[in-house]
């Protein structure tokens, strides 16, 4: 042990850096650190495309249905009702990818949804703590069962 005599007591060796810094977890210990987090917000405001389908076995006004697209890879989707008649839609589900959950895509999401059908009159059937969140950030009222539209029975 030469030389440990002329170190100072508040300074630790790198032998005990090392130790102390891989049990604590200290540099690279977080799997999802800051940079990909706003890699992954960058991709989902970049490289993600929204595709609007009807889904089959509906007639007329009824469900639909926006992919959220990446790539050729569908990380997300919002189910909605909507009748252009009485310019009323109900947002029925709304999934993301665990990945792309907490990059902001789910409020672009619902933004598009309004600027694809202006002067709609959004509701909300969804439940769940952070969707709840979600659209009182987005001004759209949770109703536990919206009140029907008398065009579509489907909007029920």
């Amino acid at each position: 042990m030469q030389g440990r005599h002329a170190r100072f007591k508040s300074t630790p060796s790198i032998l005990a850096a090392r130790t102390a810094s891989a049990s604590t977890g200290a540099k690279h210990a977080r799997p999802g650190g800051f940079t990909t987090r706003l890699r992954r917000r960058l991709r989902a405001y970049t490289a993600v495309e929204f595709c609007s389908t009807h889904i089959p076995g509906t007639s007329g006004p009824g469900e639909e249905c926006l992919l959220l697209v990446n790539g050729r890879q569908v990380v997300g989707q919002v189910r909605y009702q909507f009748c252009p008649t009485c310019a009323y839609g109900v947002i029925t589900a709304l999934s993301i990818h665990k990945p792309f959950r907490d990059t902001g895509l789910d409020t672009r999401a619902l933004s598009h949804l309004r600027s694809r059908h202006p002067g709609t009159t959004w509701r909300s059937t969804i439940r769940t703590g952070t969707e709840d969140d979600l659209m009182l950030s987005m001004r759209i009222p949770v109703l536990p069962s919206p009140p029907p539209c008398p065009h579509a029975p489907a909007l029920a």
